[in-house]
């Protein structure tokens, strides 16, 4: 299977460490990056939708369709933030975007990017894990022909690769003593990547994949 994916969050770690290994799959046949700034990527299997809103997606939404995957990377974190602006950028943004994309592409396998943790009964004491849960359950229930939550953890870095989150740099050398004490919490981030793009070339049992579920997918 050929896939034709759109990209979300190319400009932020995640969403860079997919492009990454999208436009270096062989089954990977075009890329549509829509980020609110540019990626600074060029390769000829990407093509770019700089948009500012998310919330409005009318001025583009003529040009999402005749794909067959989503990657969803697109992210804020919780951090310093207030319930309200927080579902804002993480629910309603999010299921906006799925909801353009569902008429326009009746086939499209949605892979989004949740997290280690998230709370799937929507009702827990953590905000964020409720938002994402909240957001999980309802993105599962739109109707896509396949949707697939990935809740990655510690993901080491792809070499090479420029929006590394600062932290990383700290605690990387950590990385060999987790993935063989703590394997349920760690991945690298090529393995997010071509489990995202394992999924909507082969599927998963799971619709929701924790990390020795994103490992297994793949090496597929």
């Amino acid at each position: 299977m050929k896939i034709k994916a759109i990209l979300t969050g190319a400009t932020g770690m995640v969403g860079e460490g997919v492009l990454h290994e999208a436009l270096n799959h062989p089954d990977v046949e075009q890329v549509l990056s829509i980020s609110r700034k540019p990626s600074g990527v060029t390769h000829p299997k990407l093509r770019e939708i700089v948009h500012a809103d998310f919330h409005d997606l009318s001025p583009i939404q003529d040009q999402l369709s005749g794909y067959n995957a989503c990657f969803f990377c697109l992210g804020v974190s919780s951090v310093g933030m207030k319930e309200p602006e927080y579902r804002r950028l993480t629910y309603d943004l999010t299921l906006h975007f799925a909801q353009t994309l569902l008429p326009r592409n009746p086939g499209l396998t949605l892979g989004y990017v949740s997290g280690a943790g998230t709370d799937s009964s929507a009702q827990g004491r953590q905000m964020w894990a409720r938002v994402k849960g909240q957001t999980e359950n309802d993105l599962l229930g739109l109707g896509f022909a396949h949707a697939y939550m990935f809740r990655p953890g510690f993901m080491k870095p792809t070499p090479g690769l420029k929006r590394v989150l600062p932290f990383y740099k700290y605690i990387n050398w950590a990385y060999p003593i987790m993935r063989r004490f703590l394997p349920q919490y760690v991945s690298t981030l090529r393995e997010m990547g071509l489990a995202m793009i394992n999924a909507a070339r082969l599927g998963y049992p799971k619709p929701v994949l924790e990390v020795p579920d994103i490992v297994a997918l793949a090496k597929k």
